[in-house]
């Protein structure tokens, strides 16, 4: 038997000019619909709301009391907007708020995401799968999938579901390792802390290649004067492994092997991060002193590198 369809219900006090209203969905009082918008099934939109005309929304999308979507913008499924979340034109854009003359760039809000209350979204920007935005947060660039941003403008904090949250600059999550490799939740991934020596004549750290570095390095680069607001990496390697050390300030490095993900902040000399082949990483949250050193086994090889995550979860196994 088919399942019985639900008809749209758009409340008596609501002006929807919209044609294309999934079957379930709920417009409440006060809300505005422009004939050229259209909704996905089991849409809640609450009250005080305005969807203009080239808005596309996917299934499943909460849009709370007071916001406003417009032109350019594309919602996919499962998707939480909280309250008087808004979306500003900025200057790229090319005309004052209001002014409808456009085209305005695209927007898009992916899966799963969540935006909250009085959060602002600069137009032309992602946020990206399993996002979460904190509320009152100015979102000014794109956001990679599953981040935790918060503040204005926003930053990077930790990443969904990976077991842990980044601290601030100044704390030491690494601080208690023992002298050696130690082991993470995420496959092949492993902590390095390498001997410091202390003496009133400066301090020496030392590791080993093929020792304390599990490979002979066949390159190796810096990462240097990365904006706080940016990441780097997020990509994975077929081949090459890389071990990173933050050698002046600190950084934050998220991986993900497919199924797990933990992030980890790097701000001494003595403490590094292995990374093998086959996991996603992430780096944020530099601070502006901060020198990444990152040896790799390889030279540099464009077709090594994985840069669609869905690519790499098919490659690893984990996404059909």
């Amino acid at each position: 038997m088919l399942a019985e369809t639900k008809p749209a219900m758009v409340h008596r006090l609501a002006d929807c000019q919209s044609a294309n209203v999934g079957s379930g969905t709920k417009i409440w009082q006060f809300s505005i619909v422009h004939s050229g918008a259209r909704l996905g099934e089991d849409c809640n939109v609450c009250s005080h709301c305005l969807i203009d005309d080239d808005v596309v929304i996917g299934a499943r999308v909460t849009l709370k009391n007071g916001v406003e979507l417009p032109a350019g913008l594309r919602i996919s499924d499962d998707v939480f907007i909280g309250p008087n979340v808004s979306f500003a034109a900025s200057l790229a854009d090319g005309f004052a708020e209001g002014d409808r003359r456009g085209p305005f760039r695209e927007t898009r809000i992916l899966a799963r995401a969540s935006i909250g209350g009085g959060a602002v979204i600069h137009r032309g920007v992602t946020i990206g799968e399993n996002a979460m935005i904190g509320a009152g947060a100015v979102v000014r660039l794109s956001v990679p999938r599953n981040a935790i941003v918060v503040g204005n403008p926003a930053r990077i904090i930790g990443y969904q579901d990976d077991g842990s949250r980044s601290p601030g600059p100044g704390l030491d999550p690494l601080g208690d390792l023992p002298l050696g490799v130690t082991p993470t939740g995420v496959k092949g991934v492993t902590l390095h802390r390498m001997p410091l020596v202390e003496d009133i004549r400066g301090n020496l750290t030392v590791g080993e290649f093929e020792g304390m570095v599990p490979f002979r390095a066949a390159r190796y680069f810096m990462v240097v004067n990365v904006p706080s607001l940016e990441t780097r990496g997020e990509h994975a390697h077929r081949l090459c492994e890389e071990f990173l050390i933050c050698v002046t300030g600190s950084c934050s490095v998220m991986v993900d092997d497919g199924v797990n993900r933990q992030t980890f902040r790097l701000n001494a000399i003595d403490r590094g991060i292995y990374l093998p082949p086959g996991v996603w990483r992430t780096h944020f949250g530099y601070t502006s002193d901060a020198i990444l050193l990152v040896f790799a086994s390889h030279r540099y090889d464009p077709s090594d590198y994985i840069r669609d995550y869905d690519d790499f979860r098919r490659e690893v196994g984990s996404l059909p």
